[in-house]
């Protein structure tokens, strides 16, 4: 990646004005709890980075982006099924837009390796947004177009935008997995380092202890 995760997102508030005020019009108008799917890379990383930022009310683990039906996780590891690792966000959009959330997701991964991020390869791994509605469609195009000419990666972000099909949870236990296992050697190794970055460049993002 070109610059540091905190020149990330002050170049992320610089350069999205445009997909901003799309997004705001529909925080403005929405009461109500809203969902928004994206995978970058492991979802037991992806998981314990969104359930800290306000205005989040629940991750959930799953797959989706493939076609074989309720795919188990060891059909998934083969990287034969098409499915993505993923994370169904259900968020209040009167707290956290539908923008931060994809601003926290460009920042807190690599969308310019494809099919892998860090020692995760293959398709199950790639980067992702799977969009609901045309607003969130509208919204993600106009960020990659954005960071794209705000030049904030030194490769071509190759994250796929694409409507959401069916969501599989995944097994029970892989919900809430860093919570639930945090002497485990991924996540002290990987998952501690990523959070601690995070948690240092979006405090004012955070649910409060």
């Amino acid at each position: 990646m070109k610059k540091t995760m905190l020149s990330i997102s002050v170049l992320l508030m610089v350069a999205v004005t445009n997909a901003q005020s799309i997004q705001t019009k529909e925080k403005r108008m929405s009461k109500k709890l809203e969902t928004a799917i994206v995978a970058n890379g492991c979802f037991w990383c992806t998981e314990a980075v969104f359930q800290l930022l306000e205005g989040v009310t629940s991750v959930t683990s799953g797959y989706t982006g493939g076609t074989t039906k309720n795919p188990t996780y060891k059909e998934i590891s083969t990287g034969q099924t098409d499915h993505a690792e993923a994370i169904k966000i259900v968020f209040d959009p009167q707290v956290i837009s539908y923008q931060e959330l994809l601003e926290v997701f460009f920042s807190t991964h690599d969308p310019t390796t494809l099919n892998r991020q860090g020692y995760d390869k293959g398709t199950q791994y790639r980067s992702a947004i799977f969009y609901n509605s045309s607003t969130q469609k509208e919204t993600a195009t106009a960020l990659i177009e954005a960071l794209s000419k705000a030049e904030v990666f030194n490769s071509p972000i190759v994250t796929e935008v694409t409507a959401l099909g069916e969501f599989y949870k995944a097994e029970d236990y892989h919900q809430n997995y860093y919570n639930n296992n945090k002497t485990q050697g991924y996540c002290v190794a990987v998952i501690n380092p990523k959070l601690e970055k995070f948690i240092k460049n979006y405090k004012d993002k955070l649910k409060k202890q």
